[in-house]
């Protein structure tokens, strides 16, 4: 005995912990008399008093005959082991103990049981093998499921699978139910009866969504968690018939999208639905008008398109509008920019929408004649603003190139035509022969000699520029139509590979070099095949320069100036 020990005050005090698996698997099985036997059982466990078998039995009012035969009860769950019968000693096991001997599965307590599950195996055309008969068994052993329940169960997934019903299928699903503290007929009964009718609410939504199987176990997940959250279930029928084609999780994505604005309704999803869709459409066409590339319209119709429409602008005028962004290299900013001046000059009606991208248009018309005369001349909206100034001074076409003309030579070909149109516009001149020699400002006086030399520098530069581009555009043409044949490409990619793999060799692996410049060949000759098919040459794939002594940049290789430009 220890030196030292509880008194009696403090053991009254204490507690006697009971594992919960005794609780949750056990005691539903057990009577009331084998509970308080093992209850105070284990109170006696912890206590410092010696109790007999019989002071046992008397204090629970038993005859000790029932007091043993109680503790044989709980020896056959291995919950305790009986070390001696007279005197009854008694040691108690851990609850999930691996010790003691193995549970007895008595026959005669799953007679009934084995009698109709035996039958609904018939029906499915099921043999279920000796060993799958005994996991159900000690399933029903070790969890607290009504056997009618657990019928209930077989009986689910016989009509729901058929020829394919699989032991562990019965169980998995009898194990969720469990999980669930569904154990009795009823509680199963109503689990089941919810499971069908999502099942038909499940294979709805895989026909709306084009998904071609069975629902599993984990689709069902999906369905819970939006209408726990509140979701009307023909809301997320909307949902599924607004993707027209996708998966669960795409859905999930988009009925995850309403609830965060609070729709739950099926009348406010469709509405949210229908303008949602509007405005992804929108996105996509000003996207293609704009020449740009969107993968995921929803920034984009938060940020721009709900606000263009909100305002009144409609989808036809968006696109007009994007046409002519296209030509200043507008993207969704520049547009929006672009919008709020319009807004605030009360343009947004289509006609005048129409009539602005008109005048647009042909100011644009006009600044490319501008540019073909002056030649440095940036496409902006400033310049167009200009232009259309000058039309609001009701100059004719005919006299804003003339003063383009004029200023062909000028730094800032803009400024000058602004110059000499005002001066003009004061005179009161209207048409080229009206213009006096006098008329026009000195240009020594708008240019000093050193813009004059910067003027020179800038036309050669804009010359080669211009030859280079040209050549780099036909070559560039060239490099497309070649990229289009699917041969071609697949050559290339060979090509790029062995050179690479070549470089490699010559450094590591000697060896491989013969193979290496074999397959490098090859390649070459499938691709000079793909080119010869296709009328192209190797030649053609690279720019050609109308001099060859310069390549058309002015300068030589010595770093004096080439007299192309003079020639």
């Amino acid at each position: 005995m220890s030196f030292c020990s509880y008194s009696g005050e403090f053991t009254r005090n204490m507690f006697t912990a009971v594992e919960n698996q005794f609780i949750t698997k056990y005691l539903p099985q057990a009577n009331g008399d084998a509970v308080r036997v093992y209850l105070y059982g284990l109170y006696l466990c912890q206590c410092e008093a010696d109790f007999d078998a019989e002071s046992v039995a008397k204090l629970l009012k038993l005859p000790v005959s029932r007091l043993t035969e109680i503790f044989g009860f709980w020896e056959d769950c291995d919950l305790v082991h009986v070390l001696s019968r007279e005197p009854l000693f008694v040691q108690y096991l851990p609850v999930n103990a691996a010790v003691g001997k193995p549970k007895p599965i008595r026959p005669e307590k799953y007679g009934e049981f084995n009698r109709e599950f035996y039958k609904q195996l018939q029906k499915a055309g099921k043999d279920f093998k000796p060993y799958e008969i005994q996991k159900i068994l000690e399933f029903l052993e070790n969890n607290p499921m009504e056997q009618q329940a657990f019928l209930l169960v077989s009986d689910y997934c016989v009509k729901k699978d058929g020829e394919k019903l699989t032991a562990s299928h019965i169980l998995n699903k009898a194990a969720k139910l469990c999980k669930e503290h569904k154990y009795t007929y009823e509680q199963v009964e109503q689990e089941l009866a919810d499971f069908r009718f999502q099942e038909r609410e499940m294979a709805h939504l895989f026909q709306l969504l084009g998904i071609y199987r069975k629902p599993q176990d984990g689709d069902y997940e999906y369905l819970s968690k939006w209408t726990g959250a509140g979701m009307e279930l023909k809301a997320v029928y909307a949902c599924a018939e607004s993707l027209k084609k996708g998966t669960l999780s795409t859905l999930d994505s988009l009925a995850g999208e309403l609830l965060e604005k609070g729709i739950r309704a099926e009348r406010d999803a469709r509405e949210y639905l229908a303008r949602r869709e509007e405005l992804t459409s929108a996105v996509f066409a000003v996207a293609r008008k704009l020449g740009v590339k969107v993968q995921n319209p929803r920034p984009y119709a938060d940020e721009y398109l709900e606000k263009w429409l909100e305002r009144g602008y409609e989808p036809e005028s968006l696109t007009l509008l994007a046409s002519v962004g296209l030509k200043l290299g507008y993207g969704f900013a520049e547009m929006d920019s672009l919008l709020d001046e319009l807004y605030a000059e009360g343009i947004v009606e289509s006609g005048g929408v129409k009539e602005y991208c008109a005048a647009r248009d042909g100011q644009l018309k006009l600044l490319q004649q501008i540019q073909s005369v002056c030649g440095v001349v940036k496409k902006t909206q400033s310049a167009l603003d200009m232009i259309a100034a000058w039309r609001n001074w009701k100059f004719s076409d005919r006299m804003i190139m003339e003063a383009a003309k004029r200023s062909a030579n000028a730094s800032a070909p803009i400024p000058y035509m602004n110059k000499l149109l005002s001066e003009w516009k004061r005179l009161e001149i209207s048409s080229p022969e009206q213009i006096p020699e006098r008329a026009a400002p000195e240009r020594n006086d708008y240019r000093k000699e050193a813009a004059i030399a910067a003027d020179s520098r800038t036309e050669r530069e804009r010359h080669y520029a211009e030859l280079r581009r040209a050549a780099l555009e036909k070559a560039e043409k060239a490099v497309a139509l070649a990229e289009r044949d699917e041969e071609y490409r697949t050559s290339s990619a060979a090509l790029r590979r062995g050179e690479i793999e070549l470089a490699k060799a010559e450094i590591f692996s000697p060896e491989n070099l013969p193979a290496i410049r074999e397959s490098v060949a090859a390649a070459k000759r499938a691709q000079a095949a793909a080119l010869k098919r296709m009328n192209l040459t190797e030649q053609d794939l690279q720019p050609v320069f109308s001099c060859k002594r310069c390549s058309d940049t002015g300068f030589l290789p010595d770093g004096r100036m080439c007299d192309c430009f003079r020639g």
